[in-house]
């Protein structure tokens, strides 16, 4: 399936879940908010959530500074 995950369009087996694709992309232990279409999706689902083809996920981190 086709995502578009922060803005880049990227390819999936159909079928993962959320949790899949930060995995795949290495980004688990980075991730602290995803939203999907606009909606955030509670990191509890996240194990569970499959996206569809085409859907725009957004996967934020919280950066420190000062």
């Amino acid at each position: 399936m086709r995502l578009i995950i922060n803005g880049e369009t990227l390819q999936f087996p159909e079928a993962s879940t959320l949790l899949n694709i930060m995995e795949s992309l290495k980004i688990t232990d980075k991730v602290m908010a995803c939203a999907v279409n606009m909606e955030i999706v509670k990191k509890e689902a996240w194990e569970s959530y499959t996206p569809q083809d085409g859907d725009k996920i957004e996967m934020l981190h919280f950066v420190g500074g000062g």
